[in-house]
Order: structure tokens, then C-alpha cells, then sequence
């Protein structure tokens, strides 16, 4: 397939719109559906660079792709340049860029030196992209992933060395590695866009496509990013409020099309319609409204289970089963 230049991307479109890398979530199945909605370019959830370098087994596990799965930007943990590099190298031919993770904000990660450990390490950072980008030349994007330090001169600073390097963009979740659900400093973000002359990506909170818009014409960000309002609402980009019944049918024909386990099948179809136990981020109330169905729906086990659930007159009506 013909690799697509995401740099031209972010020139055609007003503001480009992406779903996150989502560990367990952001994977085939999923990103088939929300290119459906608008989602310009999709990632894949962070792989390690180590593992799949040395694993034949770990990247037949980690990354799946397939005809129409385009663009897709692969992303890698990664503390050292030559796995990074290396992991570059297998997926390019599959793949329209690499981003490498410098803001998992988990512990496990920052004890060994992955994620948002790296924006204390600028210079590694710089070199990863550095190196990529001299082996694997435009038009393959070559991205970073970050959270903002505690001081802005520094986030700048980190950025404007890795425009240097030849990044294609950065993505900048607008919070710090120790802020959860604190609201997104988008003022840190502004000032970020206007000192840089490569394209910025905000990340944090979007969870409908008026707030994109907003945060888009606020800050002069070039693209969105959403992962939690994604989550819950797949068709996000595409203007609905809520996820539409057609949404979830074409949810359960791309798992059975496209191969899914029951488990991460199951806990999309709970996120999208409302059902999770564990609310992903807005107020919206979901399409199953009756509480004793979220939990009916929470209890099934089987493919089988969910589309009769799905097809009884008073959740989706008769209509329901999945076409191919």
C-alpha cells in the first residue's frame, strides 16, 4: 500500500485527527471502526521496542495490520536509540511513522527509564529522533509523545531540540507525569505551538468534537488526540454525542471479521454503550440506559450471548445481527 506523508497530512487538513495509543485497547479491530468516523490517523498501542526486537513471537502478538489500515503511526517504549531503530526498521514497510513514548506516567515504566522518565534524559530523546530519521528519511514521520515538565522553558527547550533532530510532530498530553485528572494546561500548550514550526498534537480531555475544535482554534494546535472520549464514543470525530447503534453493529462484525478475544471485544462494547462500571471521562450517559441491562450485558461470556442480548426488541430490536 502507499505510504501516506503525514507531514502533507497536517498541511491539507485544518486540524488532523487522531486516536491514541492505547495499551489493550487502541488495537485492529478498534482502529478499523473509528476510521469509519473521521479518525484521520491512527496508533497503535505502545509496543516495547526490546521485546519485539528479539521476539518473533512478540511482534506476531503485538502488531496486526491489514489492507485499508492506513495511516498508521506505530509506537514504541523505548530507553536505548538502537531498539528503537531497530523496531523502526520492522514495521516501516507496514507503516506510515514511528512515536516514540515519553509520557506513560506509570511506575513500572519510569523505574526502567521508559515513558515520561525520558524528559529527563532530553538528549536521548534527541538522539532516538536524530538517528531514525537520517536511517528512515521523510516521508516517514518519525514523533514523539510527551507530558509537560514543571517548567515550561524546559518543555520548550526539549521540543524545539527534537524540531531540530527533524521530528515530524509531537503530541503533548497537557499535564504533568504526576497529574491525573487535573484540567489540561492548554496556556503551556499555546505558547508551545507558537514558538515551534512543526506541527503540535493536544492531547488531554477531548471528548467530543466541539471541544477539539475548541482546544484546536485556543491553542493553534495543528491536531487532536483523544483517548478516553474515543473510548466511549467512537464515532466522537464523526459529530455524535453518543455512540450510535450502527457504531456498536459494525463493532461486533469488525471483531468477528477481523479476530478479537471475548475480553477486550467485551470491554469496548461496555465503554461505548455506558455499561462500564468505571466512567472513561464525560457526563454521557449511554445507549443501554437501564441499569439491570449494563450489568446483564457485564455478565455475558460468549459472541453468541452478546449478539442475543443485542437483539432483543427492547435493546437494539431484531435487526441487530452483524452483517459481513
Amino acid at each position: 500500500m502507499k505510504r501516506c506523508d503525514i507531514s502533507e497530512l497536517f498541511q491539507e487538513k485544518t486540524v488532523v485527527k487522531m486516536c491514541a495509543p492505547m495499551v489493550r485497547y487502541s488495537k485492529l479491530p478498534f482502529r478499523m471502526l473509528v476510521r469509519e468516523y473521521d479518525t484521520d490517523v491512527c496508533f497503535t498501542p505502545m509496543i516495547m521496542s526490546d521485546s519485539f526486537v528479539q521476539s518473533q513471537k512478540a511482534r506476531d502478538n503485538e502488531f496486526k495490520t491489514c489492507e485499508g489500515d492506513r495511516p498508521l503511526i506505530v509506537q514504541f517504549a523505548a530507553n536505548n536509540v538502537e531498539d528503537f531503530l531497530r523496531a523502526a526498521e520492522l514495521v516501516s514497510p507496514y507503516s506510515d511513522g514511528v512515536d516514540l513514548n515519553c509520557g506513560c506516567p506509570q511506575r513500572w515504566a519510569i523505574k526502567e527509564g521508559y515513558g515520561s522518565s525520558l524528559l529527563k534524559n532530553p538528549e536521548l530523546v534527541r538522539d532516538i529522533v536524530l538517528r531514525v530519521r537520517n536511517t528512515l528519511p521523510s516521508p516517514y514521520s518519525v514523533s514523539v509523545k510527551i507530558r509537560l515538565l514543571d517548567e515550561h522553558r524546559e518543555t520548550l527547550s526539549l521540543c524545539q531540540s527534537l524540531e531540530a533532530a527533524g521530528v515530524t510532530f509531537i503530541t503533548v498530553h497537557a499535564r504533568t507525569p504526576a497529574q491525573r485528572r487535573q484540567p489540561p494546561n492548554y496556556e503551556a500548550l499555546q505558547l508551545l505551538c507558537s514558538s515551534l514550526n512543526i506541527p503540535v498534537v493536544a492531547n488531554g480531555d477531548i471528548h467530543s468534537l466541539q471541544v477539539a475544535k475548541e482546544v484546536a482554534l485556543n491553542t493553534g494546535c495543528k491536531g487532536v488526540m483523544t483517548a478516553r472520549g474515543i473510548l466511549e464514543n467512537p464515532a466522537l470525530y464523526a459529530g455524535c454525542e453518543s455512540t450510535p447503534v450502527e457504531c456498536v453493529k459494525r463493532w461486533v462484525t469488525l471483531c468477528l471479521s477481523l479476530g478479537s478475544s471475548f475480553n477486550c471485544f467485551h470491554r469496548h462494547l461496555s465503554l461505548m454503550t455506558g455499561s462500564s462500571s468505571v466512567g472513561v471521562g464525560n457526563s454521557n450517559p449511554g445507549i443501554i440506559r437501564n441499569p439491570m441491562d449494563r450489568r446483564f450485558l457485564n455478565c455475558l461470556t460468549t459472541y453468541p450471548a452478546v449478539i442475543d442480548f443485542f437483539s432483543r426488541e427492547d435493546i437494539f430490536g431484531n435487526e441487530f445481527l452483524p452483517s459481513f
